[in-house]
């Protein structure tokens, strides 16, 4: 292999003599530094060394993209790789994987924190229930779709706007800005959302791509200011009365859709959440045993006694769908939540506002009427045990639950003026078709 010292002239002009594949140019100057020419009339710079008794061979550019000094320089930097012991091979895929890894960890510091919050949605979907992930999925919404009551389109979700910017600048001040202008509109929502946030950076912080971002950032040190600036939460006191219950069974019966009807008399006489009962099926009723399963967001589900008059709601809606309380409209889904319903029942029976939600407190509420001990008002619904009694001391068979929430039924029904099925009347199966 000739051995000579490079210039520019002799790099542009040296060539791949015919019937070789390739050839070699030694530099005199520095050791290890070779040209080469291939068959094809390409041309690069190479660094050769002995490593290990064996010949290694490391392509350092093209001439069109190195200088002759910048070759040389690196030839002598590699050169004292291969001095102590060090492979330039394997330091060059080190390298080439750092620079990888740093335009990952770029990438992903410039990608919108929504993508991030989707992925987060995803992976916690099957630990959640439905009305928890709807919330994740609603404070995200862009908004803009036409609504489907009215005019207009709806709305942004509160938090996206904060999820639009990249994971680097969610910062405590964009945090505690975001807090003071929500806290002026709708502080309830936001309060949620803070939190539904909180547990998201949480989650964050556990992936190791991720945790460098947070780390410089530290968007979680803004969570107690931004709590400070939308306050506390108001405890929710809104619930019937004992001389209400006549209006409000009055009203709620006059309504036109017997399963809306049905539905918030049963909130009402079982004491169930919302939506755990909202989403029962038809193979949760069970007539013959008198019971009615719950998917419990605590204890994962429940059961509880299916007293006469709620049996004789049931019973009496027909069945297009799996689901036991569909409206008119709907094809195999579940009736949609029924607080406008109730708020034109509250105004039809002249009582003040009550939601959903305060259907259940009103029977926990009206419960003490009876004088029912608390840990049978807390089992039928749903409530975590109080005390460490109640926790490993306490199991309470259906029969036991079933004498006290029919003597609850009956006391409301009586205080409304309704007289009370002593038996569910059940006229056997029927299909309705939509």
């Amino acid at each position: 292999m000739a051995k000579v010292r490079l210039t520019a002239g002799r790099v542009a002009g040296f060539a791949c003599p015919e019937g070789k594949q390739q050839a070699f140019l030694r530099d005199s100057e520095v050791p290890g530094l070779l040209l080469r020419a291939t068959v094809a009339g390409s041309k690069a710079y190479v660094f050769e060394a002995v490593l290990s008794g064996k010949v290694i061979r490391v392509t350092i550019g093209s001439p069109a993209s190195w200088t002759l000094d910048a070759a040389r320089t690196e030839a002598r930097r590699l050169r004292m790789l291969a001095d102590q012991g060090i492979d330039p091979r394997t330091e060059r895929e080190a390298r080439k994987q750092a620079h990888v890894e740093a335009r990952q960890k770029e990438a992903i510091a410039e990608t919108p924190t929504l993508e991030l919050w989707r992925a987060y949605c995803k992976d916690r979907r099957e630990r959640w229930g439905e009305r928890h992930y709807l919330d994740h999925v609603r404070m995200a919404d862009p908004g803009g779709t036409p609504r489907k009551r009215g005019g207009g389109v709806t709305q942004a979700g509160i938090l996206h706007g904060l999820l639009c910017h990249p994971l680097a600048g969610i910062t405590p001040e964009r945090i505690e800005q975001w807090a003071r202008a929500e806290a002026k509109a709708r502080p309830t929502q936001a309060r949620l959302a803070l939190r539904l946030l909180k547990a998201f950076l949480r989650w964050c912080a556990e992936r190791q791509e991720l945790r460098p971002i947070l780390e410089q950032t530290r968007p979680l040190s803004a969570a107690p200011k931004a709590r400070e600036v939308l306050g506390q939460a108001k405890a929710k006191s809104d619930v019937l009365q004992r001389e209400q219950l006549a209006a409000f069974f009055k009203a709620v019966r006059a309504l036109p859709d017997p399963a809306v009807a049905a539905y918030l008399q049963s909130l009402l006489l079982t004491g169930a959440r919302p939506t755990e009962l909202r989403l029962i099926t038809w193979e949760h009723v069970d007539f013959q045993w008198r019971s009615l399963l719950l998917r419990d967001k605590v204890e994962g589900e429940r059961i509880i006694p299916l007293t006469p008059y709620v049996g004789s709601l049931l019973a009496q809606l027909p069945r297009r769908g799996r689901y036991v309380f569909m409206t008119a409209r709907s094809t195999d889904a579940p009736m949609s939540h029924a607080n406008h319903a109730l708020s034109r029942v509250c105004i039809i029976a002249g009582i003040p506002p009550v939601t959903p939600h305060g259907l259940r407190r009103s029977f926990g509420s009206l419960a003490e009427w009876v004088e029912v001990p608390a840990g049978i008002t807390a089992q039928i619904m749903g409530h975590k045990p109080s005390a460490i009694a109640e926790k490993h001391y306490r199991v309470r068979p259906l029969d036991m639950l079933r004498t006290w929430h029919e003597r609850i039924e009956r006391w409301i029904l009586e205080e409304a003026g309704i007289s009370a099925p002593e038996e569910i009347e059940w006229p056997g199966l029927r299909v309705v078709s939509s």
